[in-house]
């Protein structure tokens, strides 16, 4: 059914919404009438149809607003004022979430699939383009091979330049770039940072399109060729974006080990997210892996540079002005993610602290040149950014209760239940059924909750300031000798966590001598129940902080690619590898020669030619041997890059399991069991080696 159908018969049905949504009931109707809309869900979930999903996401909508309209109308009488301040508040919040619940919607009941448009047959056609590579303060190491895989992009020669935009002002990426055979550009100042870096460059190239990648981010061979096309054939097209695929682990995935099965954090955003937003024209910029159409950009004077997400601004000027943008959910390049808990925290809160500038200086619900769609896309990522203090609220909200007997919500404990079961269960159940492939069921609080406390007062200060503050480069590329526990990011988690505890501990004596204190049984053990719950969340946002080692300067890349073994005899063996990196390769042995003939070549093989790589072993067995990779000149490290990081399916992967809830749930158990375990294991292990050196030294004194 056609959405703008669909949208004009929801307005006929208004008025059956508004009854599902105002008339009263008792607990025990409400209960009845609960489950039977749960009941109705399931039933619907049977079905894969598209259709289906539209109904059921107007049903948790109704569920959801009928419990918002309960708690606004029932539940907000108190007996103090310190009542009256912490119920407002907790009812502030389930608003805010209750918001964020349908604009999700909105984002993503009609993802677009946008599929990649052909290029010319005639190469003469293709129009010139420019690709952008800033970086400030990142490590040669980092930004060489972003700079090789730009080179590696399959596209007429005469129409790609690459340029290394510097402003750190070094010499040895200007070395780097004369070597390469690449641009160099560097400035006399830093004003606007990476958008003022970007737009100094547009004044000194002349490409029809701009590609920007940041200089962490290699590119495969095919990404010009899969994103131009499409501005081919729509001149109105401004920005094609494509998703921030990482090829290393973040904290979460290097830190927990259930969420290295995963899916990302990032991945709601760059799919159904990203996908919906196409579907209404206001697709995101994202400051890397896009191509923009010079033009576009003059009309707004470059990229945007009053804000830190000079991104996402630029992409709201662009459409304000009615140019179209894009998004292709096929993963063209791929990045390192942020190494330790404490960068990815920075980098969240300049995003943070950019989406509340954009708000305050540039509101898209104000001002003309945008659809309503638009203006409810951006203004959900903005009010998303904004999640720390509600998310505050809802784990510190049972303590009111509990520590301080102060009843926050009006209602019995029955009532509450039987409207929130409804409530929560088709918000749970809809996401997991549209999206579960994306999020799983319960992570998103444990993402929200690490940065929660960390966002409360950068956001409030940049919505009363929003000129406050700087633009932060997040680090990339750096190693973790050893592992520790990031006590500073995690503080007010464990302030939080053993307050919760106090919490439940009171609310188990009150339960236990419940006639003595005068209480409701049920009411405490809804507050225990819903501590608990935050508690679990705790600790597991608690276990990210305690970081794991990061040894490796180069990360491996599962990939089967024919290979032959090059002896010093000069007998050659063809093989296959098991994984690659920059620095070395693994190998099925194909037989006991590396025992007595040294191995001093391995060559790599595609349909697209192969590269042959000077190595030596670092160990063998019968199964697989490791090799090193000898220093190489630049252009073998180009073919290396060609082959490793700039294979057009490099990134390619089958999606991910769907989504159990209880699973999910399950995982973050188990994680909040290793926090525990592992400590407890590594302390034994100290306290072990302790005791043999201590013994050690006995005997030799």
């Amino acid at each position: 059914m056609n959405k703008y159908i669909f949208s004009l018969l929801l307005l006929l049905l208004l008025p059956v919404a508004v009854v599902v949504v105002i008339t009263p009931m008792d607990s025990e109707k409400q209960y009845i009438f609960g489950l039977l809309s749960i009941g109705l869900a399931l039933m619907l979930g049977l079905s894969k149809s598209h259709f289906v999903n539209v109904i059921m996401v107007v049903l948790s909508f109704l569920m959801s607003t009928r419990y918002i309209y309960w708690r606004a109308t029932e539940t907000l009488h108190f007996n103090s004022l310190i009542e009256a301040f912490l119920g407002i508040g907790l009812f502030m919040a389930e608003l805010y979430a209750w918001l964020i619940l349908v604009f999700g919607y909105l984002q993503t009941t009609w993802p677009l699939e946008r599929k990649i448009e052909p290029m010319p047959e005639d190469t003469s056609l293709w129009p010139s383009v420019d690709v952008y590579i800033p970086t400030y303060n990142e490590s040669l190491d980092v930004v060489r091979d972003t700079v090789l895989a730009a080179q590696c992009i399959d596209y007429p020669q005469d129409k790609l330049k690459v340029y290394i935009l510097d402003d750190g002002k070094r010499d040895e990426f200007a070395s780097f770039a004369t070597g390469a055979g690449v641009g160099y550009i560097t400035r006399s100042d830093n004003k606007h940072a990476k958008a003022g870096n970007l737009n100094h460059a547009m004044t000194l190239t002349k490409g029809e399109y701009i590609c920007v990648f940041d200089c962490d981010h290699v590119a495969t061979r095919a990404f010009l060729q899969a994103t131009v096309g499409s501005f081919l054939i729509d001149d109105r097209l401004a920005l094609i974006q494509t998703p921030h695929y990482f090829y290393s682990r973040d904290p979460f995935e290097r830190n927990l080990s259930a969420a290295r099965h995963i899916p990302n954090e990032g991945a709601l955003f760059y799919g159904p997210v990203q996908k919906g937003n196409d579907n209404w024209n206001a697709t995101f910029f994202c400051g890397s892996c896009a191509v923009i159409r010079r033009s576009a950009l003059d009309e707004i004077n470059g990229f945007a540079v009053e804000t830190v997400t000079e991104d996402a601004h630029t992409a709201l000027k662009l459409q304000r002005l009615g140019w179209n943008s894009a998004f292709l959910s096929i993963p063209l390049a791929a990045g390192l993610a942020t190494e330790r808990l404490g960068l990815h925290v920075i980098q969240r809160i300049r995003w943070a602290r950019g989406m509340t500038q954009i708000f305050r200086m540039d509101n898209p619900l104000f001002g003309r040149g945008l659809t309503w769609q638009q203006r409810l896309c951006y203004l959900n990522a903005m009010l998303h950014f904004q999640f720390g203090l509600p998310r505050v609220v809802f784990l510190t909200a049972p303590l009111a209760y509990l520590l301080f007997n102060q009843n926050i919500i009006a209602s019995s404990a029955s009532t509450i239940f039987a409207f929130v079961l409804p409530h929560l269960f088709l918000a749970i159940y809809n996401n997991s059924r549209m999206n579960g492939r994306y999020r799983y069921t319960f992570w998103g609080e444990i993402y929200e909750t690490v940065m929660a406390f960390h966002l409360v007062i950068p956001t409030l200060i940049t919505l009363i300031s929003p000129k406050h503050g700087k633009f932060n480069v997040t680090d990339k590329g750096g190693l973790l000798d050893m592992g520790f526990f990031d006590f500073h990011i995690v503080k007010p988690h464990l302030i939080v966590a053993v307050l919760l505890v106090a919490g439940v501990i009171s609310g188990a004596v009150r339960i236990y001598l419940h006639d003595y204190y005068n209480v409701d049984i049920n009411v405490v053990l809804l507050n225990v129940a819903w501590a608990s719950l935050s508690f679990i969340i705790l600790l597991a946002a608690i276990a990210v902080a305690k970081e794991t080692r990061q040894v490796r300067k180069t990360i491996r890349v599962d990939v089967k690619i024919p290979a032959i073994i090059h002896y010093a005899s000069g007998m050659s063996i063809r093989t296959e590898s098991l994984d690659l990196s920059m620095g070395g390769v693994k190998l099925v042995t194909p037989d006991d020669r590396y025992s007595y003939d040294q191995i001093e070549e391995v060559e790599l093989r595609l349909q697209s030619g192969g590269v042959c790589i000077p190595v030596s072993l670092i160990d063998a067995g019968p199964d697989v041997i490791r090799l090193m990779f000898e220093e190489m000149p630049l252009e073998k490290r180009r073919e290396l890059v060609r082959v490793v990081l700039a294979r057009a399916d490099a990134w390619l992967a089958p999606p991910y399991p769907k989504d159990r809830p209880f699973h999910s749930f399950a995982s973050i158990v188990r994680c909040v069991f290793e926090l525990f375990y592992n400590t407890w294991k590594e302390r034994g292990q100290r306290r072990k080696n302790a005791k043999a050196r201590k013994a050690a030294e006995t005997t030799q004194g």
